[in-house]
């Protein structure tokens, strides 16, 4: 029996194993003093405040032995329990720096769930979380890079340093329990790499999860293909989109603000995809955008199937299941 009980004792953590001996020191002087000194010490409990404070150094002087074995015992207390205390304090303080180094290097494992899992670390990455930051998101953010040496926002997200295509740091940002995946392209790579990339993360992640929602973004057109066969369920076209803008910027007849600060307008509102109600149902496209207006709510398009339509011509008639494209301040 006494074997068991060192054995599991020896299994213990460090800070454990010697917040045990200290408190099993304090606890038998106090007890050997109120058996050599009951008068000075009345009870056990006055024994063992004695203790505790003669190991801590504070030294109230409210007890105090005034035998000399009361005095060795004392003496024998410093040397042991003093010691074993301050031995748990220092590797206190220790396992906390150290528990907080390896949260900022990467190194923790995320525990929670219903979190957002953001793959690399780049100039778009940082002001999507600085504007989910900024609206009040209140979604945990974990950031996958392998390139960071430490949190680049510690106080806003979870760092997981690794490659996002080993299964190691996916179970570390416990893919599992995640809502949803965005896979931004790596800087450091050309088009077609990064997007080779990119798509290997995503056939890891549904590897290991195929219910989580995945974001990917492509660079290359011919990647798009295997992006949607590595089952994406959505894609971003960055260069396209970047195109597009510019495009509309030489094209312009007249000067007039450009896509991005249109966009940018966006940020006071909310803009979302919903199915469609029961009494929208049947109803054009111009019918139900007035009656939710009324509601201050302006639907720009919607999505059927696989097609979005922005602002379709009348009449356009709104079939179950589809989905509205709408802003809601």
């Amino acid at each position: 029996m006494p074997q068991r009980l060192y054995a599991k004792l020896l299994r213990l953590p460090i800070i454990l194993r010697t917040l045990f001996l200290a408190l099993s020191a304090i606890i038998s002087f106090g007890a050997l003093i109120h058996i050599i000194e009951p008068s000075t010490f009345p009870s056990i409990f006055d024994g063992i405040w004695w203790a505790i404070i003669t190991t801590s150094t504070v030294g109230y002087g409210d007890f105090a032995p005034k035998t000399i074995p009361g005095r060795i015992t004392g003496m024998f207390l410093i040397l042991t329990g003093a010691g074993f205390l301050s031995f748990y304090f220092v590797n206190l303080a220790t396992a906390t720096v150290t528990r907080q180094n390896a949260y900022l290097e990467g190194k923790v494992a995320f525990k929670g769930m219903g979190h957002l899992i953001i793959i690399g670390w780049n100039e778009r990455s940082r002001e999507i979380i600085h504007h989910l930051s900024n609206a009040g998101h209140k979604q945990q953010i974990i950031l996958i890079d392998e390139t960071l040496e430490s949190n680049p926002m510690p106080n806003i997200l979870h760092f997981v340093k690794g490659r996002a295509n080993q299964d190691e740091t996916l179970v570390k940002a416990n893919i599992f329990k995640a809502e949803k995946v965005l896979i931004t392209s790596d800087q450091h790579q050309d088009e077609l790499h990064a997007d080779m990339f990119s798509i290997l993360a995503l056939l890891t992640i549904k590897g290991l999860c195929p219910s989580v929602y995945c974001i990917v973004e492509v660079l290359t057109t011919e990647q798009l293909a295997n992006a949607k066969r590595a089952g994406a369920d959505e894609i971003i076209q960055s260069n396209v989109l970047t195109s597009f803008v510019m495009e509309n910027s030489i094209t312009a007849r007249k000067k007039m603000p450009s896509m991005l600060e249109l966009i940018g307008q966006l940020n006071g509102g909310n803009l979302t995809l919903c199915e469609a109600s029961e009494n929208l149902i049947g109803k054009s496209f111009k019918e139900a955008s007035s009656l939710l207006l009324a509601e201050g709510v302006l639907i720009i398009g919607i999505k059927r199937g696989e097609e979005t339509f922005i602002n379709p011509s009348h009449p356009f008639i709104i079939s179950k299941n589809d989905q509205l494209l709408k802003i809601i301040n």
